[in-house]
């Protein structure tokens, strides 16, 4: 009778103990697949699909497919649902598309996520907000994981907020206000040392981004001057040969690995900026005078080389002259 009611003793307190453990929780990322669920053993080639945000654009997404021998291809972003997976599933045939919404240090500290991003044959980071990636994914798993990809071949693009953690250099926006997220170049030109000017680097190694900083939904959201108070610091850092490549919506600016580039969509394109012979005076609260900046021009349709910065563009300069952007060009526009 002892050893019985000791059993039974025994069965209760286990019954308790197992309702007193908290429910498990559910994981810190979100991911969603469509496709095989199995992974896929692929060949991809290296190749990088630079795009400057806006619509998206199906031949930039084709340049990343082709280069993944048809594997896995997965989408990272902090945050948003997963509606890349049809699109990409409809227009590439890959063996699966993926969602994976990294919304946290604790989600990119998880190991599901770094097998993710190993596993993965062509990797895409969407838009969204560049603070965030930052905040979240540098110094991480994810960080690591996403240079390991890029070094054994995987092609990998970014738009908009993708695009902007792409280069050595980042403009992070972690000084943007809630109410304002679009640092103008008004502001950036008036003080280089605003608190909005919040510049980081070496989030991802792309040896042809090496000593460039990217800018997007350019000329549609008049970025230039902005962009080149962001190479003026850089300078000023101690970035001898600082450059710039900034994409303007509905273009994209697709890279052999080779540095051969090409053009296209129906947005207005790219430019590529040099401030390697720029010199001038930063102060704070004082507007900027600083140049000559380098540009050259490439619309869609057209090449460009990034290993020897030259390519089929309309070249020309621009100088700061207290806080106003002066061009060469004779209708004296910026873009």
């Amino acid at each position: 009778m002892f050893l019985m009611r000791l059993a039974l003793a025994a069965v209760v307190f286990a019954c308790f103990s197992a309702a007193a453990q908290p429910a498990a929780q559910a994981p810190a990322y979100k991911y969603i697949r469509v496709g095989a669920p199995a992974d896929a053993s692929a060949a991809p080639q290296p190749g990088f699909a630079l795009m400057g945000g806006g619509s998206d654009l199906y031949a930039a997404f084709r340049f990343l497919c082709d280069r993944s021998g048809g594997g896995d291809f997965l989408i990272l972003r902090s945050h948003g649902g997963d509606d890349y997976n049809p699109y990409i599933q409809k227009l590439c045939h890959q063996n699966s598309v993926a969602t994976l919404i990294i919304p946290s240090r604790a989600a990119a500290e998880d190991p599901f996520v770094a097998r993710t991003i190993a596993h993965a044959s062509a990797l895409f980071i969407a838009g969204g907000d560049q603070g965030e990636y930052i905040n979240f994914w540098n110094h991480t798993p994810v960080q690591g994981e996403l240079n390991r990809a890029i070094a054994r071949g995987v092609p990998i693009g970014g738009t908009s907020a993708g695009l902007a953690v792409l280069g050595q250099f980042i403009y992070t926006s972690l000084g943007d206000k809630p109410d304002d997220p679009n640092l103008d170049a008004k502001t950036a030109l008036a003080n280089p040392f605003g608190s909005r000017i919040t510049l980081d680097r070496d989030f991802i190694e792309i040896p042809l981004l090496k000593n460039v900083i990217t800018d997007t939904h350019f000329a549609r959201r008049n970025r230039m001057g902005r962009l080149l108070v962001f190479l003026a610091r850089l300078k000023q850092e101690g970035v001898p040969s600082i450059r710039g490549i900034a994409i303007d919506e509905r273009s994209a600016v697709l890279v052999e690995p080779t540095g051969e580039a090409r053009v296209l969509g129906p947005g207005r394109g790219a430019w590529f900026i040099d401030a390697s012979s720029a010199s001038g005076m930063l102060a704070a609260n004082t507007p900027l005078t600083f140049g000559p900046y380098g540009v050259q021009k490439v619309v869609p349709g057209h090449a460009f080389n990034l290993k020897t910065w030259s390519g089929e563009a309309a070249a020309y300069a621009l100088n700061i002259e207290n806080g106003a952007v002066v061009s060469t060009q004779a209708s004296h526009s910026l873009y």
